[in-house]
């Protein structure tokens, strides 16, 4: 007779091969947008003389989820990468001070009525 643990066993890792195929696509995509972060930023950088705050938060986040598919890939997790598990939260910069752009003056407003 079959060995229920066995089969068990074999079920989870072709579970886990096809969750691997999944994300080894997801790898591709996410890969391509890191890039395209990475070029963006460097224009930005480029033109401003300081990296964009919000494009260094989506490179650290995506680059974090990357290495999460990773972990998941080499088995050294079991934990699943996003959607399954929370988006990564950017850490604090270790580089160059994001470039900042000062607040609008608010405009005076008339408080009377125009007709």
């Amino acid at each position: 007779m079959n060995d229920p643990k066995v089969e068990a066993k074999y079920e989870s890792i072709l579970l886990r091969v096809l969750w691997m195929i999944v994300f080894l696509l997801v790898w591709q995509v996410a890969q391509f947008i890191l890039g395209a972060v990475v070029l963006v930023q460097l224009v930005y950088r480029l033109f401003y003389g300081a990296p964009n705050a919000s494009l260094m938060n989506i490179g650290d986040s995506l680059s974090q989820f990357l290495a999460q598919i990773g972990r998941f890939g080499t088995f050294h997790s079991d934990q699943k990468p996003w959607p399954f598990a929370d988006w990564p939260a950017p850490r604090t910069p270790e580089g160059e001070a994001p470039h900042t752009v000062a607040p609008a003056p608010h405009p005076v407003r008339d408080e009377e009525p125009k007709l």
